[in-house]
């Protein structure tokens, strides 16, 4: 087990029928789902509930990748899905948004005032603006990974991108001049 595969190789593997290498799939992408998901919904419990939703989802549609080597790509593209109808047929509740503010991480040196009024401004983002933003900024992806993952067209990411940043800079006070 020591072995390294590559998401394509695992996805191979699962489709003969290796539960063992969906397995090692979830373990690698996991954490990044999650991250993902909490930027997006704003709660811990929410995000991992939707995280084993998008799992789940994804085991039962392997055989729909078309490219096995854009796993990553396509099962954020599902947690994109499920964390939209999350949003539609949920209300925003002053208890998950608390707990959204409470769980932001913050680099180093970032005042708990600064903390706050980024995650204030991040939850007042459009929910596809602040996934673009989660995805490109907060987790570092390409503009067109994050395109892939969200079905939005490349000019679309970019521009959510700008536009969250510069909100995101505004509410902490800053300039995007540099």
């Amino acid at each position: 087990m020591g072995e390294f595969h590559t998401d394509a190789e695992l996805v191979s593997r699962a489709l003969a029928g290796s539960d063992a290498a969906f397995s090692r799939l979830v373990e690698r992408h996991q954490a990044a789902v999650r991250a993902f998901l909490r930027r997006v919904l704003g709660g811990w419990a929410e995000a991992d509930d939707v995280a084993q939703e998008t799992f789940l989802s994804a085991w039962s549609s392997l055989r729909s990748l078309r490219e096995p080597a854009g796993f990553r790509p396509w099962l954020c593209g599902i947690a994109w899905r499920k964390a939209q109808d999350r949003i539609r047929s949920s209300r925003r509740a002053a208890a998950r948004d608390s707990v959204w503010l409470e769980a932001v991480q913050a680099p180093a040196g970032v005042s708990p005032e600064d903390r706050l009024a980024m995650a204030a401004a991040m939850a007042d983002l459009p929910p596809d603006v602040r996934a673009c933003v989660a995805l490109c900024l907060a987790e570092g992806w390409s503009h067109g990974e994050a395109a892939m993952a969200l079905g939005l067209p490349l000019g679309t990411v970019k521009s959510h991108v700008n536009r969250g940043r510069t909100r995101l800079l505004n509410a902490l006070g800053g300039s995007d001049d540099a």
